[in-house]
């Protein structure tokens, strides 16, 4: 059964920081690209940054420069530290997996509130 986990999310200042974290069972976590998503009330699903099993990172424009994507594959673990945080990156964020056999797995999301 695969379960993705995410947390660290929550109430932050303008300016301020978070780092999230999404931790992974039932796949095979290091062959695996790893995705971060947001949504916005009223608002799409929207890509925030993937980093693939090799460590190569891409990002959305909005977030390049402020948010970081890593990985842990000893631990499973995927986060996403999120600098200079202003109000329009309040969303819930999700962690999305594509396996190597084509399924997908998000998980259960995780608020992300920015105050100005």
């Amino acid at each position: 059964q695969v379960q993705l986990v995410e947390s660290g999310g929550g109430l932050v200042q303008a300016g301020g920081s978070l780092t999230l974290s999404c931790r992974a069972s039932g796949i095979s976590f290091s062959l695996n690209t790893m995705y971060w998503y947001r949504q916005a009330p009223g608002n799409q699903r929207e890509l925030v940054a993937d980093i693939t099993s090799g460590g190569l990172r891409n990002y959305a424009d909005s977030t390049k420069g402020r948010f970081t994507i890593s990985r842990d594959n000893a631990k499973n673990t995927v986060f996403l530290q999120m600098n200079s945080l202003e109000p329009e990156d309040t969303a819930v964020y999700y962690c999305r997996v594509r396996t190597t056999t084509g399924n997908i797995y998000w998980g259960q999301g995780i608020q992300v509130t920015v105050s100005s």
